[in-house]
């Protein structure tokens, strides 16, 4: 069998065994997915008609604010499903499962694909089922065409890779459970101080460059502008390059660790 044939082979099998842990116990996934859905009803029906007044400098519209606020919780919610990726890892490394798989004859990179691969397919249903939530109550994208959701669909798929590598990492260096998801915290709370719920032109001048110079920023400006029509600029090289760096360097940061002997 080459070594691609075993890679794959291996990755599936761990692809189902994250899976399965998923299905068997849904309540952090679920935890973690009720955070940007309670956002979002807060942020619709509470501040909804201040927000939207604000913003658009005129009378109140709930239902502009549900297309504004949307894309930024979509992207959210991808941070906030990987923190249960980190969280996994690091439970595999402190119950010692994978110093089991380390003397099986099995593709050793095939542990952390698996979590990726998973993290990623779980993330991506994550949104969904917040989208679905927004359509609900009167999110609507007609100014899309095929190809933009297409490519909308694309960003989302990369930008939930991107932070699965980083998640994978912060797993790997933290020695529980409880400190996993303090690591990943970060992931939560960028997106409360980018663009997602007020323009950044809106924000303090000292306190601009905070928000639109992380990652997502851009990458909720490309995505409010492919579902609503609006200009996205530069912000859309700009979500890709923070993508590519942080899944670059996720992954080599995850496979040094995983690869370290244990001591």
């Amino acid at each position: 069998m080459s070594s691609l044939t075993l890679a794959v082979r291996d990755s599936s099998t761990m692809l189902r065994r994250n899976l399965l842990h998923a299905r068997r116990y849904p309540s952090l996934t679920l935890n973690l997915l009720l955070t940007p859905v309670v956002l979002l009803l807060l942020f619709v029906y509470v501040f909804g008609d201040v927000m939207s007044a604000g913003i658009g400098g005129g009378g109140a519209d709930r239902a502009e604010y549900i297309a504004y606020l949307t894309p930024g919780l979509l992207l959210m919610t991808i941070g906030s499903t990987t923190i249960g990726t980190a969280v996994s890892v690091s439970n595999d490394m402190s119950e010692g499962i994978i110093a089991r798989f380390r003397t099986m004859a099995i593709h050793r990179g095939s542990v952390i694909t698996g979590h990726v691969v998973g993290s990623v397919l779980q993330s991506l249903i994550s949104v969904v089922l917040v989208g679905a939530v927004a359509v609900a109550i009167g999110f609507r994208s007609t100014d899309a065409t095929a190809l933009e959701w297409i490519a909308a669909l694309g960003l989302l798929a990369l930008f939930a890779l991107a932070l699965t590598w980083i998640a994978v990492g912060m797993g790997l260096v933290s020695p529980n459970a409880e400190a996993a998801s303090n690591n990943a915290l970060p992931l939560i709370f960028l997106p409360l101080i980018s663009s997602a719920f007020v323009p950044v032109e809106a924000m303090p001048g000292w306190f601009q460059p905070v928000a639109e110079y992380q990652p997502f920023t851009p990458a909720i400006e490309t995505l409010r502008g492919l579902l609503l029509g609006s200009g996205i600029g530069h912000n859309g090289w700009l979500a890709v390059a923070w993508c590519l760096g942080l899944a670059v360097l996720g992954h080599f940061w995850s496979k040094a660790v995983f690869h370290r002997d244990p001591t």
